[in-house]
């Protein structure tokens, strides 16, 4: 604050109180020493000063050339071994010979004792191969059927379901049809799951219905939920992927895309066919 009232002040200029009468006879010099000079008195700060009305120009209070940053704020960097002067020369903090002087370890390193990850035991282990599904139920649907969520006469798919906010909206691996409230369903529907319990699928078959399990892959999921980001990117919907190995026998046929609207019959030929061995 002193600061700034130092570069305000300073704008204030002397001047005399009553000038010294002009002598023919006295030099100048002479009149300068008999007379001295009076100056005004500051002001006392008010925010008067900072009016239009001041006999003085206002400065700003700020200016680029002023900003800095806080003390202490920053530091200088620590340059080792320029010197016993700076305190860090010779041996640069490290001191006299020993394994830490000379060089590095790696991570864990423990001086040779066995290190803390070998000392704790191993409990269990991560399948690579597991799969997470959302699990959804019968009752579930049909109440969103009877509330006009979901048009039971067209294919209800895993888009269906998470448009009516059947299922979240993080689907990992597929949905999984359970068969809680299978009572409730008296009419036919035809699903497409990835997985659904035999109970779910009795229920359904016993209303006419059909539920067909279809696989799809990690980009088939994204361009079945949303069609939309491909177009945005301009970019052409992925084809439909084939299952591994070990989910062949798991599902009834790879998934479509983009999302379906109708469903396809099962063929008795076709599970036939599923069923029976490859023959070379």
């Amino acid at each position: 604050m002193w600061r700034r009232f130092s570069l305000l002040s300073a704008k204030v200029k002397p001047y005399h109180l009553s000038p010294p009468p002009s002598h023919s006879f006295c030099s100048p010099f002479s009149q300068a020493i008999s007379k001295p000079l009076h100056w005004q008195v500051a002001p006392s700060f008010s925010p008067s000063i900072f009016s239009a009305s001041s006999n003085f120009s206002t400065v700003g209070l700020l200016r680029l050339n002023d900003l800095r940053d806080n003390h202490g704020s920053t530091h200088k960097k620590i340059r080792k071994g320029r010197g016993i002067g700076s305190g860090k020369g010779k041996t640069a903090g490290r001191g006299h010979k020993g394994q830490k002087a000379r060089g590095t370890m790696k991570f864990g390193f423990e001086g040779g004792q066995t290190p803390l990850r070998r000392r704790l035991p191993r409990r269990g282990f991560k399948n690579p191969f597991s799969l997470t599904f959302q699990p959804v139920g019968l009752g579930k649907i049909a109440k969103l059927i009877n509330a006009g969520k979901i048009d039971s006469s067209e294919l209800i798919t895993m888009k269906t379901l998470k448009e009516a906010g059947a299922i979240g909206k993080q689907i990992k691996d597929g949905v999984r049809l359970m068969g809680r409230g299978a009572e409730e369903i008296k009419w036919p529907i035809h699903l497409e799951v990835t997985r659904v319990t035999s109970r779910a699928k009795a229920a359904v078959e016993e209303a006419g219905g059909s539920v067909r399990k279809v696989y799809y892959n990690k980009l088939g999921f994204k361009a079945l939920l949303k069609p939309e980001w491909f177009e945005k990117k301009g970019r052409l919907l992925p084809k439909a992927a084939r299952p591994p190995p070990k989910q062949r026998d798991k599902v009834d046929s790879v998934g479509r895309l983009p999302a379906p609207t109708k469903p396809i019959p099962f063929a008795t030929q076709e599970k036939e066919a599923r069923t029976a061995p490859l023959v070379a």
